[in-house]
């Protein structure tokens, strides 16, 4: 059972980049097609703080990483400062259990006081369950690219979804 979400810590990674690997080895929430090592991981680190619009949280059970949730920077254009990039990653033993659910409600929660004011995420087809968090998190539909990548020799699908940081309508 998940004790605790939290503010991901470097003594994180070495887990991060096994849940992360699980996924670039066995679907489609990453188009990465090689996996990532711990010095790849500690430069992605670094690009999170305890503060401000990029959050790196992480679900633990027993202080053990299961899953973590991020907001990163949409695009590197001044214009989209303001607008960040969610992802969630779960360990295999982690999913289903509602931590995806936790992670974002969390994240969000810390967004609500930061100059961050929208927030998009893609999911990849198909995926019922990720596409249920998004849209119980008050998140819409904005469109679906079809058949626009491709990883492990299978077009994919994705569907894009967005939402105020604050979906009670405050700027």
């Amino acid at each position: 059972m998940v004790t605790d979400v939290r503010a991901g810590r470097e003594d994180d990674l070495p887990v991060l980049t096994e849940i992360y690997n699980h996924h670039v080895r066995t679907g489609y929430a990453t188009f990465d097609e090689a996996e990532v090592d711990l010095a790849d991981r500690r430069a992605w680190w670094t690009t999170y703080a305890t503060t401000g619009p990029h959050r790196l949280m992480v679900a633990v059970d027993d202080e053990r990483p299961v899953g973590y949730a991020t907001s990163s920077p949409y695009r590197a254009h001044p214009a989209f400062r303001h607008t960040v990039e969610t992802s969630i990653y779960l360990a295999p033993a982690a999913i289903g259990r509602g931590l995806g659910g936790r992670l974002y409600d969390t994240l969000l929660a810390e967004l609500a006081d930061t100059e961050a004011h929208h927030v998009v995420a893609a999911v990849a087809l198909p995926n019922d369950a990720s596409v249920a968090l998004h849209l119980s998190r008050h998140f819409t539909v904005v469109g679906t690219f079809t058949d626009y990548a491709i990883k492990h020799g299978r077009r994919i699908s994705s569907t894009w979804f967005e939402r105020p940081v604050h979906s009670d309508g405050r700027r």
